[in-house]
């Protein structure tokens, strides 16, 4: 197998792409509703793991004053790009910031602060996810709530594809497209460790290979509440399903 990379590396395809592949998951629709009524409108918002930007300018759209923090670089210039993109009133309610959500202090508070889209999945269910609840409570003004969403482990425990199999299949602009492989998965149960090996694929409009790159995506899964708890918060609400493979958790700072 050629060399696996981590995810979102810089000259990595899972960052390039990841716009792409996004726009094709069903579990992501009606996620930004939510987050939307955790602030008041208008309000400000720290957001955990911004990535390209996808929840952070649909917030600044609606009014709200969004500070996006992301470990990757990578993700982080293309969350500019789409920032400039923006009407100048919407691009002037966003900051982007390079920071770790373990270790991470803005010296200032939020009515709100997010955790999406599995962010917290990628480090592992101990020390950091501890840290992490620290730095949303750290950031959240007295009553504040914060969100998390979770991916399930059932939906891990599935067996992988074949190899050969093709499990994303999409256009690209000048008539290329994007192909995903999943190379390897295992879910280690005893440590709610979760590793997959996907192979992205670009190909060209007369189906020529343009670029390929194995990346490794791992996830932990665990129950959120203890670490929560410890921080300071409670569980606001049942965890919201959402799609078939995650929740979303609404905790309130006490």
């Amino acid at each position: 197998m050629a060399q696996v990379r981590p995810y979102y590396v810089e000259r990595g395809l899972s960052a390039a792409f990841y716009d792409v592949v996004t726009a094709t998951d069903a579990s992501l629709p009606g996620d930004i509703d939510i987050y939307a009524g955790l602030a008041a409108p208008g309000g400000e918002v720290l957001e955990l793991g911004c990535g390209t930007g996808r929840i952070t300018e649909a917030l600044a759209l609606r009014g709200y004053l969004v500070t996006g923090v992301d470990l990757a670089p990578s993700m982080l210039k293309q969350a500019e790009a789409r920032r400039a993109a923006l009407p100048p009133e919407a691009a002037e309610r966003i900051r982007l910031l390079q920071g770790d959500m373990t270790d991470l202090n803005l010296k200032r508070s939020f009515q709100a602060v997010l955790c999406p889209f599995f962010t917290l999945a990628h480090v592992p269910a101990g020390t950091a996810w501890k840290n992490t609840f620290r730095t949303m409570a750290a950031h959240l003004e007295p009553g504040g709530m914060a969100a998390v969403h979770l991916p399930l482990a059932e939906h891990m425990r599935g067996p992988p594809p074949a190899r050969e199999a093709i499990v994303l299949d999409e256009a690209l602009p000048g008539g290329g497209r994007l192909q995903l492989h999943v190379l390897e998965r295992r879910f280690r149960e005893r440590i709610g460790r979760f590793d997959q090996v996907i192979e992205y694929v670009e190909r060209d409009a007369r189906g020529a290979v343009v670029r390929r790159s194995a990346e490794r995506l791992t996830y932990y899964v665990a129950d959120p509440v203890p670490f929560a708890e410890q921080a300071g918060f409670v569980l606001d609400r049942p965890p919201i399903d959402h799609g078939a493979v995650g929740k979303i958790f609404i905790f309130k700072r006490i």
